[in-house]
């Protein structure tokens, strides 16, 4: 299999700075077949990762957003009635698997257990996706590829994953980027100017150190992105802050007011 980097998809590819060596760890586990597990809080820049590396190595990219709900006949695919027939309908992992594309699961332990079951031939040496409605048993065309991601930091006892199911990863961990790479994203992704961006980046990074006190989650870059466009559109810096930044975090009142206190000290 050729795993070098798709020219036209790196050229056509969404924007993404690396922190570290992710790029490099993602095109190895490509070239040799392995799923990769991609471990981090919300907003962290995951999703935006695995986008960059589908489009640069010229893949297709099946993103799948798990939930409560999801189930293992939501990814492989079921049968449905179309004009009087019965007809079986794939589901976004077995078009992944068929077609050669990179399969995504987002939060992966929102999941219903038996979606991690089914995933279990798909990350060993086998790479194969038995259908048990149809009675298939695929083997992955050359290219697929199934990345998963989840927050270990946002997980109860109900909703995590297995060591079992780890182990059968390479992982990577990612975490909020340092400002001098967090900058020149909110700057790209904003279109505001680097002068006004910088103490946006600095109080995400006051709130994010709150997280586990007075927040169950840090701020999101994409939030920070979402406050810089608000002010590059003209809303008052203390308004943009309030509606992308605080409401995103907290329903309480007291902690909201603590939280615009700490807008105030940043910002003067």
């Amino acid at each position: 299999m050729d795993g070098s980097l798709n020219l036209k998809g790196a050229a056509n590819a969404p924007f993404y700075l690396p922190q570290a060596d992710e790029i490099s760890v993602f095109q190895a586990a490509y070239d040799n077949q392995l799923p990769v597990l991609l471990k981090g809080p919300t907003g962290c820049g995951k999703t935006r990762f695995v986008a960059h590396m589908a489009a640069k190595l010229g893949r297709p990219l099946y993103t799948v957003a798990c939930h409560d709900d999801l189930s293992a006949a939501d990814l492989i695919g079921r049968y449905l009635l179309k004009g009087g027939e019965t007809l079986w309908v794939d589901g976004p992992l077995t078009r992944a698997v068929r077609e050669g594309a990179i399969c995504y699961l987002d939060e992966v332990v929102e999941a219903r257990k038996d979606v991690t079951v089914v995933l279990h031939p798909l990350t060993d040496d086998r790479r194969i996706l038995p259908i048990d409605r149809t009675g298939e048993e695929l083997e992955a065309t050359p290219g697929f590829m199934l990345v998963a991601s989840y927050n270990p930091g946002y997980q109860n006892i109900l909703k995590t994953l297995k060591p079992s199911t780890r182990q059968r990863f390479v992982s990577m961990e990612f975490t909020f980027p340092k400002p001098e790479h967090e900058i020149p994203v909110v700057v790209r992704e904003s279109g505001l100017d680097e002068a006004r961006v910088k103490p946006l980046v600095r109080l995400a990074n006051k709130l994010r150190d709150l997280k586990g006190q007075d927040l169950e989650e840090g701020v999101s870059t994409r939030l920070v992105v979402y406050a810089a466009t608000l002010i590059r559109q003209g809303m008052p810096v203390e308004r943009a802050i309030l509606a992308a930044m605080i409401e995103p975090l907290t329903d309480d009142r007291d902690t909201k007011r603590g939280l615009l206190d700490l807008v105030t000290a940043v910002f003067g």
